[in-house]
């Protein structure tokens, strides 16, 4: 899976297949037109196969080959100007978000494809002798030839389609959406279900499950056997299912210590293995190939690197260079879709256990709490000159605090009570308007009291989001 996941974000992947795909075509079009030379009758068949003898499918076939590579060339060049522009002023990791673009793969897929479509089929057309003589050997596939022209019809559209789409995909709240989607399809994907058997509702999650009499919980800290990375990068993910399998076939205990997003030197552990006599080498190699680690973070497990994405598109936009309050607020919105969604999970169990009840890894989530605070001290840090980013921070923290399940409500609401306070400070320090700074004590005492008294009708997401 973590393959195929991986070779859906290389921008070489599917026009790969479809170049597969169109020779494929080729070859079998061509062979059937060998096929059917002889038994088909040239007369009803003009109807349907346009016939342009063996020097009009030369031109014709070199010209759709030239023209195809050219547009894709010229098409895809300007293309990267534009996305340089604008991965400048809303984060250089939104170039990821191209590449995987299927659409932009689509349409380079099938240009390329064109072009080897069409090379397969003009060496396939032979003329031998004089091709006025009867008894000339002249091959023409025109069913293939035919294809080659339905290609080229089908690449006009794919070009107003691009044109299109690459528009549209440079635009912010296109760009916003998608890492909005990516957001909330990480929060739902890693919070839903625990790995293994689900631990009983009556248990506190914080606490390991019950195990079989007799058997105790070691000390993996002080008992576990090291397992270190033999790479250098960013942990991509980490494969709980093969955790869990593997430490169940060979009756050990495995401690995750790392996460996905960490970034990991040489030698560093990564797990913990009790007991330690139960490892090996074999075992160890096996363990470590369910951390995957490469050289850049990837929102498929990592929900901190998904909210980073949208805090760096606010705080980009709060540059002097870029000034574009707007863009920074519909961020906070859409960061407040990503968290309200993230709180509102039961927080899964770091414990994981075989169908048998027995804990067989240890991997906790990432704190709920410390993700909304990070994100919410760097809008802060960059937005307190900006007094309509700060509503909106505010605002954000409102939206957050209604929305928190009932089991880490109150811890979340502490660390959002001190949020509102550094938000007041840093508020004050920027020095703004006695009106502005009224304005905002009002929105942040109706975000308190809302907080204090747990009520979810969020008073401070229906105010305005502008200082007034």
């Amino acid at each position: 899976m973590n393959l195929l996941r991986s070779l859906g974000q290389r921008f070489w992947f599917l026009p790969a297949v479809l170049s597969v795909l169109a020779s494929a075509a080729a070859v079998a079009l061509v062979a059937l037109d060998r096929l059917s030379q002889e038994r088909v009758t040239p007369g009803w068949t003009d109807f349907l196969l346009y016939r342009v003898g063996a020097a009009g499918s030369r031109d014709l076939l070199g010209a759709i080959a030239t023209s195809s590579l050219a547009v894709a060339g010229t098409t895809f060049s300007i293309t990267m100007a534009v996305l340089a522009l604008t991965s400048s002023s809303y984060g250089p990791r939104l170039v990821r978000n191209f590449m995987a673009d299927k659409g932009n793969q689509t349409v380079l897929g099938v240009y390329v494809a064109t072009f080897l479509y069409c090379l397969l089929v003009l060496r396939s057309v032979r003329v031998v002798g004089d091709p006025a003589v009867q008894d000339a050997d002249v091959f023409v596939p025109h069913l293939a030839v035919n294809g080659a022209v339905v290609l080229a019809v089908a690449n006009v559209g794919v070009l107003i389609y691009f044109i299109h789409h690459i528009s549209d995909s440079v635009q912010v709240s296109t760009l916003a959406s998608g890492v909005r989607a990516q957001l909330l399809s990480t929060v739902d994907r890693l919070y839903p279900d625990d790995v293994g058997t689900a631990q009983p509702p009556a248990q506190p999650p914080s606490q390991p499950p019950a195990q079989p009499p007799g058997q105790l919980l070691p000390d993996l800290s002080q008992d576990g056997h090291p397992v270190v990375t033999e790479r250098v990068g960013y942990v991509e993910s980490v494969s709980a299912d093969g955790l869990l399998k593997l430490a169940q076939r060979h009756d050990v205990v495995v401690d995750l210590r790392v996460a996905p997003g960490d970034y990991v030197l040489h030698d560093d552990v990564i797990l913990l293995v009790s007991p330690r006599d139960g490892v090996d080498e074999r075992l160890a190699a096996r363990l470590r190939r369910t951390v995957v680690i490469s050289n850049a973070r990837t929102p498929h497990q990592d929900v901190a690197f998904a909210l980073q994405q949208l805090t760096e598109m606010a705080v980009r936009a709060l540059s002097p260079g870029t000034n574009d309050p707007y863009t920074a607020q519909n961020a906070i919105d859409d960061l407040s879709a990503g968290l309200t969604m993230l709180v509102s999970r039961p927080a899964p169990s770091p414990w994981r256990r075989d169908p048998h009840g027995v804990v067989r890894v240890h991997a906790p989530a990432p704190d709920m709490t410390r993700l909304v605070a990070t994100v919410l001290d760097q809008l802060r840090w960059y937005a307190a000159d900006a007094p309509a980013v700060m509503h909106a921070c505010v605002t954000l923290v409102g939206r957050v605090g209604s929305h928190a399940a009932v089991e880490h409500a109150t811890r979340l609401r502490l660390e959002l009570l001190h949020q509102l306070r550094l938000l007041t400070d840093a508020f004050e320090a920027a020095g703004h308007h006695p009106d502005d700074q009224a304005h905002f004590a009002e929105k942040i005492h109706a975000t308190r009291h809302a907080l204090v008294h747990g009520t979810t009708d969020r008073p401070a997401a229906g105010t305005a989001a502008s200082p007034g």
